[in-house]
């Protein structure tokens, strides 16, 4: 579904990781990964710019390499933003970080695994390598949703000595707006038929043979409590930072959630001094975002703004689905930052 045919296509590579560090994770998942690795028409990769595309839950990188109706795959999008020149030319790595409980974070967690480890020491390494591209100083990272989290934490994280620009459109920011007091009682309500049991339920939904929204929506609380307050003595590492009889908050459970909140983590000095030193960092959220994201970013933006952080702030009217399009602004950016 290429929107223009003129512009050469690049060449999406699929190759295979065995990684050291996933082995023997908690959710049994494979250690084995594909990643699908971007490079555009004309070039071996060699010297060029190296971003990683971070994916949203319930998604693994090399959804984003498919074929995708009615729109852009982001290869084909890359074809068209360098084809016309309105960026320069990157290699793209899609990593595949999908895990049985719909998707991950993007950080190290004793029950999802040491994925923040296996991006950096890992994945990094095997593309640079093998395309001769990327290194220090010529490395973005970008997501969108549970993706532009992971592109905001590993900036806050690590910028300026493994990242050198970040993009996180819709990223989870401000968790008293998104995973507020409601998101904890509507998946209570649908432990009810599960009898209560985290594992009752995770067993039957992985059983199938059909997942309803509900069930989606329950898993992803779910796989966040696996990963912001991993406990590995519980049936994949899960439990909830509320009481399931009468739905009060734990104090000392969701205080490990927000430790990892972005809005927490910006007042830590390292950790503006971190964003200080990326050539680039992009933020955006639609105005109506339905998860609440919105508010968070406006937060985040002052934050960074009181701070003088240098970075690029953006709302857009509309709500958190289907905004890929919000690429058309932010690669350009990343790609002439790190060129």
């Amino acid at each position: 579904m290429r929107k223009d045919y003129d512009h050469p296509a690049g060449t999406v590579h699929s190759l295979w990781i065995d990684s050291q560090s996933l082995k023997g994770n908690l959710l049994g998942d494979p250690a084995r990964r594909r990643i699908d690795v971007y490079v555009p028409a004309g070039h071996e990769g060699r010297g060029l710019p190296l971003l990683v595309d971070l994916v949203g839950y319930t998604a693994g990188g090399p959804a984003h390499t498919n074929w995708k109706n009615y729109g852009e795959n982001v290869p084909e999008r890359l074809d068209r933003l360098i084809g016309t020149g309105a960026m320069p030319p990157v290699v793209v790595a899609f990593p595949d970080c999908f895990t049985r409980l719909g998707g991950n974070q993007y950080i190290d967690s004793a029950a999802t695994g040491p994925w923040e480890t296996f991006l950096i020491r890992e994945m990094l390494p095997f593309v640079e390598e093998r395309f001769g591209c990327g290194g220090d100083g010529r490395r973005g990272v970008f997501g969108k949703s549970s993706g532009g989290y992971g592109a905001l934490v590993h900036a806050l994280r690590h910028g300026g000595s493994v990242w050198s620009a970040a993009a996180s459109h819709s990223g989870d920011v401000g968790f008293e707006f998104l995973y507020h007091l409601g998101e904890f009682a509507s998946a209570l309500r649908h432990l009810v038929d599960h009898g209560m049991s985290i594992e009752t339920f995770i067993r039957k939904f992985e059983a199938g043979p059909k997942a309803k929204d509900t069930d989606w929506h329950t898993m992803m609380i779910l796989a966040q409590a696996a990963t912001f307050d991993p406990a590995p003595a519980e049936f994949y590492g899960v439990r909830l930072p509320v009481d399931l009889e009468t739905c009060e908050i734990i104090d000392e459970r969701w205080a490990n959630w927000l430790r990892w909140d972005p809005l927490r983590m910006a007042d830590d000095e390292a950790h503006r001094e971190a964003l200080r030193k990326l050539k680039c960092l992009y933020i955006d959220c639609g105005d109506i975002d339905q998860y609440n994201m919105v508010y968070g970013s406006r937060i985040l933006h002052r934050k960074l703004e009181a701070a003088g952080i240098p970075h690029i702030y953006e709302e857009f009217h509309d709500n958190h689905s289907s905004v890929d399009y919000r690429m058309d602004t932010s690669l350009p950016l990343l790609a002439k930052a790190l060129s």
